[in-house]
């Protein structure tokens, strides 16, 4: 039976080899938690892609029930001017009307910020437009209370699930605003 006591050598060994695999297994586990992450990313764009396929053939419905006598709907709008981007998920139309609608899984108070941007420069973006009436709506299936109240007092239309079909949740009194 060994009883001589390690050494400071034994012992640096002992730790680098420890440290070694650590590192490793830091390694590994930042890699799964990437890959899980991007696979959340997915998941997200694909409830957000499901909920755009919900709303797409009730917005002419939607909004002529609101008095606003559209009739056509575009899909995943997007456009490139002067080095500046825009994407809008639902374009819903006539001859003196725009909304453009953001559709997401789960709607936050950033999501509306960046909506009301998108907002902003629709009609330079999209000149076609540029002499409608532009307004906006919001959508998804995850919408605290907080947030629609917030879309609410931006302006936008809120559009939720109620019961078995989809309605836009603003009063009557509602008056959305326009860019």
């Amino acid at each position: 039976m060994n009883t001589s006591q390690p050494t400071l050598e034994d012992i640096w060994k002992l730790f680098q080899e420890s440290d070694r695999k650590f590192q490793e297994m830091s390694r590994e586990t930042d890699k799964k938690i990437k890959q899980v992450a991007e696979s959340i990313g997915r998941l997200g764009n694909r409830l957000g892609d499901f909920v755009e396929e919900m709303v797409r053939p009730a917005a002419v419905r939607l909004f002529q029930e609101r008095g606003i006598d559209v009739h056509e709907v575009h899909q995943n709008v997007s456009s490139v001017r002067e080095g500046e981007g825009i994407e809008v998920d639902l374009l819903v139309v006539n001859d003196t009307d725009v909304i453009a609608i953001e559709c997401k899984s789960s709607l936050s108070i950033d999501d509306i910020n960046e909506h009301l941007k998108r907002l902003q420069k629709l009609k330079k973006m999209l000149p076609a437009y540029a002499d409608k009436r532009v307004m906006g709506a919001v959508t998804a299936m995850v919408m605290p209370d907080n947030v629609a109240q917030y879309a609410y007092r931006q302006g936008l239309f809120v559009i939720a699930q109620t019961g078995d079909h989809l309605s836009v949740r603003n009063d009557l009194n509602f008056k959305p605003a326009v860019w």
